[in-house]
Order: C-alpha cells, then structure tokens, then sequence
C-alpha cells in the first residue's frame, strides 16, 4: 500500500478533486481539464497521464450514463451508430501514433502537441456550441424532434474523429462530439443530446483506456488518488451547481483550455521567439488570458445584439445551455 502513496499522491488528489467539482458544476471539462492539469503538475509521463486519465473517466461517465439511461434520455439507435465509428478508432488509434513514432521523447512532444491542439479545439466547439443556441433562440424553427431521421455516414464519421482524438489525447468526448450532434441533428432536445453523448461516451472512453494500458501499462499510484479525487469532487460540483453562476465557471473553462493548449504547444517543442525564450511564451499565455477575459465578453454582446438580444442579461449562458434546440428554416 506504501508503494501506492507516492510523493505526488495529494498532489494529484487534490487536482482530482478540484476538476471533479467542475465537471460536476457544469457537466464539461473532464479530460480537457484534468490532462493538461496532470501534466504542468509533473507527475507522470504523458502517457501515463492519459491512460490513467482514460481509466478514471470511464469509472465516472459510467454514474452519469447510468442515471441517464434509466431517465430515459439517450436516443439508443443514434448513440449506437456514434460507438460503431468511436470504439473502434479510440482502440486503434494509440496503436497506430505508437507505431509511427517509436522514440519516446519524440511520443512525448507529439503527445503534448495533439493534446494542445485538442485543448483549442474544445475551447472553439464549446464557444461554436453556445453561438449555435444562441441564433437557434430566436430562429422561429419547430418544435424539438425528439426522434430524427438518423444520418447514417456523417454519425459514424463523426465517431471515428471522436474516437481518434479521445483514444490519443483523451480529449473531446463530450466537448468534440457534443457541438457535431448539434450540428447534425439541431432539433435533438437538450436532455436527449446529453443523455445520447454520455451513452456512447463509456464504451468509448473504455476502448482508449484498455488500448492504452495495453501499450503504456497502468500506473496505480496516478490512478488511485485520480479517481479517490475525482469521484468525491464530481458528486459534490454536481449538488452545488444550482447555487453557482455557471456562466462565469463556463467562460473560465474557455479560457483556461486556451491558454492550457497554447501553453502545451510551446511545451511540445513550438517555440515562435526561438529557443530558450520561455520568459517571452509565458508572457503570451498571460497575454492571450488577459485578452480574452476582457474581449470575450464585448465580443459576445456585439453578437448577442446582432442576433436581436440584450448584449448582457437574459438569455445567460447557463439558460442558452438549457434551451432545446430548434430545426433550422
């Protein structure tokens, strides 16, 4: 049991406990957050980091499609034909960057550089994501479609780049996914849009996560204070959330994941100002989270008003969230 508690062990429980609050406040953030998290801390190597990540997930997402399911709010067939296309892709993927780079420094900065690049990502689909509620509020479209005609080729597909992303970083199985359903199906309700991602989340996040430790193996002492951590803190996130501004915890996600995978990329070996520049790199990432605390919000009003809402106040973005999706006219 000693050799489970690492020096790093509170460590990762704490960061454990405190993304498991934030996932529980505002149902996003889960991997986005707790990767980038694990890996400025030095804990572990990276893949390590998103094997035992992987594995923690599943344990989780496993609660919330559980209670999903017996609500009745996943749409099955749909999430069916997402995991025909993200199971596969999450279990080959880790195969296939292990096989095209076999030096590991070189798997350590691609890894870092996907991973980056996955955090900015997110943060676009999230913010996508809120724009597309926003134009479909006042779209005068019909009624929620509770059952839409299934799309076939784009649903597969669109689990096939989840599963690929997931299966070698760990991010975008709610953020990434999330914003292409919509996208793809824009009068899905809400409640079944969030129930169907979570359904194929599980068998998604368990195919990265048994690919994963097939190749890396899996370190107890990351996932043990990970999991000790997480779960608590979710549960917690999850009672606290009606008595919390989500709108300000969901803008701060935006720009924590930005200057996370900006952050990452310098890490990974991008270095814009030259080698041995970190002083100026560090200034960036301050810089790029100055500037979007003070101009998101401006540009966000500028589009509200164009959309023939108040810059600021009602619909927030905790009502925008909730609002079920119209059809598009």
């Amino acid at each position: 049991m000693s050799e489970l508690i690492s020096d790093q062990f509170f460590s990762i429980l704490v960061a454990g406990f405190l993304v498991g609050i934030v996932v529980g406040l505002t149902g996003m953030g889960g991997g986005a957050l707790m990767t980038p998290a694990l890996i400025f801390l030095g804990v572990g190597h990276t893949t390590a980091i998103v094997t035992a990540d992987l594995t923690a997930a599943a344990i989780y997402k496993s609660g919330g499609a559980i209670t999903h399911w017996r609500q009745g709010s996943p749409h099955v067939r749909l999430a069916t034909y997402l995991i025909a296309g993200s199971v596969p892709m999450a279990f080959l993927g880790p195969w296939l960057l292990n096989g095209l780079i076999d030096d590991p420094t070189q798997l350590e900065n691609t890894l870092k550089m996907c991973i980056g690049i996955a955090l900015l990502f997110a943060a676009s689909t999230y913010a996508l994501r809120l724009f597309i509620n926003m134009r479909n509020v006042n779209s005068g479209g019909g009624d929620p479609e509770a059952n839409p005609h299934i799309r076939l080729v784009p649903t597969v597909l669109v689990g096939m780049l989840g599963g690929l992303l997931v299966g070698v970083t760990s991010v975008g199985s709610g953020s990434v996914i999330m914003i292409a359903l919509l996208m793809l199906y824009p009068g899905l309700p809400a409640v079944k849009l969030v129930g169907t991602d979570l359904m194929q989340a599980v068998p998604l996040v368990l195919a990265a996560a048994l690919s994963n430790i097939a190749i890396h193996g899996l370190e107890w002492d990351l996932l043990l204070p990970l999991v000790l951590g997480s779960v608590p803190g979710t549960i917690l996130g999850s009672r606290l959330a009606p008595r919390v501004a989500q709108s300000i915890i969901r803008r701060g996600i935006v720009i924590v994941l930005t200057m996370s995978g900006t952050a990452l990329l310098f890490k990974a070996g991008l270095h814009p100002y030259g080698e041995g520049k970190e002083n100026l790199e560090a200034i960036t990432v301050a810089a790029i989270g100055l500037a979007m605390l003070f101009l998101v919000p401006l540009v966000w009003g500028l589009l509200r008003k164009q959309n023939g809402l108040p810059a600021f106040g009602a619909p927030t973005v905790a009502e925008l969230e909730q609002t079920p999706p119209r059809r598009a006219v």
